[in-house]
């Protein structure tokens, strides 16, 4: 590369990453083949529109790109149309709610300060800002209260339910949230985009078939490039016709919002490696891999809770766990600072009914996806814990805090980062 000046921080942040462990459980590994796809001439190439009806000539090549990516997640996800042109989670939340709804209508999610995520009617967000937002909480226990939801539900009668989460460590119930957006009338949106993995793979129970559209991003624990796609089934119309909102006709009502209403030209090489991914999670070693990612959460689990760690709804069921550090006295802060110094990267997180403020809350999140795509196994999490717990005790002592990071060094780089790995 020319350009020495950005090289160097791509090699700083390839030293940071292979040296330290990757716990932010929205973070991945990606593949060495996901990155030749994103780093192609594909990224040269302008297709306005979608396959066979682009608004732009020699569109041959990415035409069958899409194509290719698109029968790809319709085959892995068991879906009968996949829209794999949206630029990330957020715009592709935003473009379902252009397809279902109008201005003011009601959205109804789980609130970011119990685990949801921003686009899901939060105030500072878009969804919360056109559309009139109504949010649901999880019970003191961190559970979602589904008899609570569904009161809600017949209070507010939303237009469409979003469920899905950012920090909810348990299993979602999806047929009784089918049961209660039924009872009002409403659409029901799964944003699956942190346990995408885990569905295609069998680890956790898949909404394909009970929500009316399913959205994921593809870098999570599908681990590939940064992305997303926007599931449902039906059946497409004929272009510039008009189109009710009925649930035949979300495979139009889905396209026409994403272009034209809210995208311009699709990212060509981001649509080849999301494909790239999508042919890897397919494979069988990448089962074996999902439940490593959650044999690996469930035991770091059971390690921070024998060393006095307060887990959210005590413990997990998917690949991430949501510690919450009263009992130890320290903030979320503190806690994501120290572990950062020793190479441990986490967030700060809030934990349900935090007294503390977003900026220094009372948790931190972590999970299990990056360091399990690097061939950890569930030993490793016993030793793992216990750095977590010698650097929040030792936080204000540099020296063992430096001792600390060379030990998580020298333990990270046995683990080679997987485009790193020789095949």
């Amino acid at each position: 590369m020319n350009d020495k000046d950005i090289y160097k921080l791509i090699l700083a942040e390839h030293n940071r990453q292979s040296h330290n462990l990757q716990m932010i459980p929205s973070e991945n590994h990606a593949s060495a083949d996901v990155f030749k796809a994103l780093g192609s001439i594909l990224t040269d190439k302008y297709s306005e529109g979608y396959p066979g009806q682009r608004y732009y000539g020699g569109c041959e090549v990415v035409d069958k790109v899409e194509n290719l990516a698109r029968d790809r997640a319709k085959a892995l996800f068991g879906v009968s149309h996949a829209n794999v042109q949206p630029y990330s989670g957020s715009p592709a939340n935003s473009e379902v709610y252009m397809a279902l709804l109008d201005p003011g209508d009601t959205i109804m999610g789980l609130a970011l300060s119990f685990g949801g995520h921003l686009t899901h009617g939060h105030k500072v967000s878009a969804s919360g800002i056109f559309y009139r937002s109504v949010q649901y909480e999880t019970g003191s226990d961190g559970y979602l209260d589904y008899d609570v939801i569904a009161k809600m539900a017949q209070k507010e009668k939303p237009k469409i339910l979003v469920v899905g989460a950012t920090a909810y460590p348990r299993i979602f119930d999806w047929q009784r949230l089918r049961v209660i957006v039924d009872s009002v009338g409403a659409w029901m949106l799964a944003d699956v985009s942190h346990i995408a993995g885990l569905i295609v793979a069998g680890e956790h129970p898949s909404p394909v078939g009970i929500a009316d559209v399913v959205m994921t991003t593809t870098h999570k624990t599908l681990r590939g490039p940064r992305g997303a796609m926007i599931l449902c089934s039906g059946k497409p119309s004929t272009p510039l016709k008009k189109v009710e909102r009925i649930k035949e006709n979300l495979p139009t009502l889905i396209d026409r919002a994403v272009f034209p209403g809210m995208q311009g030209g699709p990212h060509n090489h981001q649509t080849a490696a999301i494909a790239v991914a999508l042919r890897e999670a397919a494979q069988p070693d990448f089962k074996i891999y999902a439940r490593q990612i959650v044999s690996n959460a469930k035991k770091l689990a059971l390690e921070l809770k024998a060393r006095g760690f307060e887990l959210v709804t005590g413990g997990t069921d998917n690949h991430l766990l949501l510690v919450d550090l009263t009992n130890i006295g320290v903030s979320g802060k503190e806690a994501e600072d120290a572990l950062n110094k020793v190479g441990i990267t986490v967030n700060k997180n809030t934990v349900p009914f935090d007294p503390r403020g977003p900026f220094d809350p009372s948790g931190i999140r972590l999970g299990t996806p990056a360091v399990t795509s690097r061939g950890l196994k569930e030993d490793d999490m016993t030793t793992v814990a216990e750095w977590i717990l010698q650097a929040i005790k030792g936080r204000a002592d540099n020296k063992k805090l430096d001792l600390l990071s060379n030990e998580v060094k020298k333990f990270a780089l046995r683990f080679p980062l997987p485009s790193d790995q020789k095949v």
